[in-house]
């Protein structure tokens, strides 16, 4: 694609026309360009991708703007019930948010995860620079219930380890470092002070290992057994590729899953779950989960992030020059 005709800028209808390739940095930067033009000068900070059931964050943005996905090219419809279609920003505690209402799961792009993660990308290019994540999960610990709160620690990303990494066909050196260290993916410096939000606002707050499946199928008793012994405390279809790219990009993440279902692991016994049922669970928690939501934005306020990348990094990388 060409992001300029001749020497003027694309119009948002000529970039709406293009063909977006996700594994192009060049068309990722249209896709940016695209939607700076319906929010102006608005820059924001903080990223928060909302799980399912979990967009009333997103509901409570002051001076919000709302971008529907069919304004922004390259970006399909999410289709998943519980998940809207939208990009909304605005002011939340006084910080300036960007908050993605439905994510792309891979089940429904044919396992496509460089499309399915191209939101984080663009949050970067906007200029986020810390990642709140959010996930509907299934327990694998027995010591959690429905509604309970688990603050990621680490993931188990099963997809990237059979070879769909969201990073495998990128070749153009200003997506980043194509060998990206996982180490500390979810910020301690955040878990810690989430941990204190917690706290302060007598939130029970579980710690844990999460791991994603391809889904959507919902997992077996065999493989629940599976993710258990290999040190999974919550399962879930999402999450893993975005975190991977936010932490290819740069920024910094803290991340949690709201538990909406029990994995069974007993095959005599089933235990069918259904994605109403997890939806009726996230209703049901979303008001906990987002009271914790805003009181972790509002600490972020006294809240410096270090930098993540080396200054010669940056400087060889244009990705991290935010500017249309």
């Amino acid at each position: 694609m060409v992001a300029e005709k001749g020497t003027e800028p694309l119009t948002l209808q000529e970039l709406l026309e293009l063909k977006i390739d996700a594994s192009n940095f060049m068309d990722n930067v249209a896709v940016a360009k695209a939607i700076k033009l319906q929010i102006g000068e608005f820059k924001p900070e903080i990223g928060i991708i909302c799980g399912s059931g979990l967009t009333p964050i997103g509901e409570q943005l002051e001076k919000a703007i709302i971008v529907p996905y069919s304004q922004i090219p390259g970006f399909p419809r999410a289709e998943v019930p519980g998940h809207t279609a939208a990009l909304a920003f605005g002011e939340l505690e006084g910080k300036k948010i960007m908050c993605m209402l439905g994510r792309f799961h891979p089940y429904e792009y044919n396992m496509d995860l460089t499309l399915c993660s191209m939101p984080v990308r663009i949050m970067h290019l906007l200029g986020v620079q810390t990642l709140i994540v959010s996930n509907a999960a299934g327990a694998i610990n027995r010591n959690f219930e429905f509604g309970d709160l688990m603050l990621i620690k680490d993931q188990i990303f099963l997809p990237g380890l059979a070879g769909y990494s969201p990073i495998v066909k990128l070749k153009d050196p200003h997506f980043g470092n194509c060998f990206v260290s996982m180490h500390s993916a979810y910020d301690k410096s955040l878990r810690t002070l989430a941990k204190k939000v917690a706290k302060d606002i007598d939130l029970k707050l579980h710690e844990g290992i999460y791991v994603m499946s391809g889904g959507p199928q919902y997992e077996s008793p065999a493989e629940v057994m599976l993710y258990k012994t290999v040190g999974a405390d919550a399962l879930g279809m999402s999450t893993c590729h975005e975190v991977t790219v936010a932490r290819q990009c740069g920024i910094r993440v803290v991340g949690f899953s709201l538990i909406t279902n029990i994995g069974n692991l007993d095959a005599d016994n089933a235990a069918e779950v259904t994605h109403d049922e997890v939806l009726d669970v996230a209703k049901f928690a979303a008001n906990h989960a987002t009271k914790f939501v805003r009181q972790l934005v509002k600490e972020l306020d006294d809240y410096t992030v270090p930098p993540l990348l080396d200054k010669k990094t940056k400087e060889r990388m244009p990705m991290y020059v935010h500017e249309f």
